[in-house]
């Protein structure tokens, strides 16, 4: 099949259709918005996706779906928005200087400040407006956690964004505009490659999935790039060459998911955000660590499939995916192979992926009746942090409450995300008790010898790591009596 391929990337920024020959595969859209088209609302704070003072939202059809997300614009690249509506703080207020509800929402209730980070708030309670009209506290503060305001004017946000839900939408322009964004959007969407620059400049949009198999084929050396959650930083704190550079978020063929009575298969281009919905369906015990995944932004934009890729001994799934036995299926060309998730991690920065091979999708299988499942993450800050340890732990008991089977995973306690070999045998053929955990705790030092860094040292993870099994043992035994808080976080 021959595929088209034309020169250029267009995409809609505010009213406007923005088509570009010339960009480079690492311009930011944070860089694209402040210098070359003047738009200054958006401000540039960590530029690493942490601060939200960039936040914008990003408004893509998938499946035929106009769905618009908070994202952070400085590690979101312009190659990677073809056929994307971009939207700034510039877009909201009318153009007689009318504020949008949700900017004279900030406005009545004095929640800004110095201002600085004001722009990224209004954006992130704009896209939860949209979502949600009558958001309840904790939807708000989940739809913050990527937002940082270093005046401490948290509360007034709040109280902002809850007085939005009984503002009129008014003549809101998302929503009047909605069904000619989708006509324009779709027109965009041609179905054919783009393939623009040279050498380190160069990147390309596959046409499809199985364009992409052959793109990488013949390009083995050329970075993937996904959500950039992880690539950007590369670039933005490393100044690193990425180029020629294949982007993939578009690919709606690397976005499905499919549930049934095996278990769930995640398309490696589904990001955190639309895998939670069945996420906490199928795995509920999943719910409040994907919740605490980076922020909303960095929700909206990474993907499950990056996230396994990059092999991280601190990636957040990892563990958990590892526990619950998933596998990966990996793709080069148009042959594909499944590889246990535990065994795809292979050493720190090395994966059982050849040179054209990419993850294209992750099978999770069903808990069996009567497993017990839990994953614990344990970081310095509550939200948007990186793990210190992360802890997933599933075990099958018999009809005599003796450990049938134990499978138990780590992040953070060696170069790649592991198993704790000695720690099961330690704890199966043994009755669940004080007794076995005691006797798997003393196995711990045969599994990991992990290292002291800025999050952790040696002996909190090792201690941390033993602490997370007797936790789990006691909230599946019945024997503690408060209830714990099974993802606070702990002081490194």
């Amino acid at each position: 099949m021959d595929i088209q391929t034309r020169s250029s990337i267009r995409f809609l920024l505010n009213d406007r259709l923005v088509e570009l020959t010339d960009v480079a595969a690492t311009q930011t859209l944070l860089d694209f918005l402040r210098l070359d088209r003047r738009l200054r609302g958006t401000k540039e704070g960590c530029a690493e996706g942490d601060c939200g003072a960039c936040t914008v939202l990003v408004g893509r059809l998938t499946h035929g779906q106009l769905t618009y997300e908070s994202v952070n614009a400085c590690i979101r690249f312009v190659g990677s928005l073809d056929a994307c509506h971009v939207v700034t703080v510039e877009a909201l207020a009318a153009a007689d200087g009318t504020l949008h509800p949700v900017q004279q929402a900030m406005v009545d209730t004095h929640a800004s400040q110095c201002g600085f980070c004001t722009p990224g708030f209004v954006m992130s309670l704009y896209g939860l407006w949209m979502h949600n009209p009558s958001p309840a506290v904790r939807d708000i503060e989940k739809a913050l956690q990527g937002n940082l305001c270093r005046c401490t004017g948290y509360a007034a946000i709040i109280r902002a964004a809850q007085s939005v839900s009984a503002r009129n939408a008014g003549n809101d322009p998302l929503v009047a505009e909605r069904a000619r964004v989708i006509e324009q959007l779709q027109a965009l969407k041609d179905g054919r490659r783009v393939d623009i620059g040279e050498g380190k400049q160069r990147f390309i949009l596959p046409a499809d999935a199985d364009d992409f198999a052959a793109v990488l084929d013949a390009n083995p050396g050329a970075t993937i790039v996904a959500g950039s959650t992880d690539v950007g930083l590369w670039v933005t704190k490393f100044m690193r060459e990425i180029g020629p550079v294949i982007f993939t978020a578009h690919l709606d063929g690397l976005r499905r998911i499919t549930a049934d009575d095996d278990g769930l298969t995640l398309g490696a281009g589904v990001s955190y955000t639309d895998a939670y919905p069945v996420i906490s369906e199928h795995f509920p015990q999943l719910s409040e660590l994907w919740n605490r995944i980076g922020g909303e932004q960095v929700r909206n934009m990474g993907t499950i499939g990056g996230n396994v890729a990059n092999g991280s001994p601190i990636g957040d799934t990892p563990p958990a995916l590892i526990a619950l036995g998933a596998s990966v299926r990996l793709r080069k060309g148009p042959n594909r192979r499944s590889v246990p998730m535990e065994k795809y991690f292979i050493d720190y920065g090395k994966q059982d992926r050849m040179p054209g091979e990419f993850v294209e999708a992750i099978h999770i299988p069903a808990l069996k009746p009567g497993e017990l499942f839990a994953v614990y993450k344990i970081s310095k800050r509550l939200d948007e942090d990186i793990s210190s340890v992360c802890g997933a732990f599933k075990v099958l008991l018999d009809t005599e409450g003796k450990v049938q089977a134990a499978t138990i995973a780590f992040g953070g306690m060696a170069g790649t995300p592991k198993r704790a070999a000695a720690v099961e045998a330690a704890l199966t053929g043994s009755a669940w008790d004080e007794a076995a955990i005691e006797r798997a705790m003393a196995a711990f030092t045969v599994d990991f010898t992990p290292l002291t860094d800025w999050r952790a040292s040696a002996d909190y993870r090792l201690l941390t790591a033993r602490n997370l099994l007797r936790r789990f043992h006691l909230e599946t035994t019945g024997e503690e009596t408060v209830r714990l808080n099974r993802y606070a976080a702990v002081a490194g």
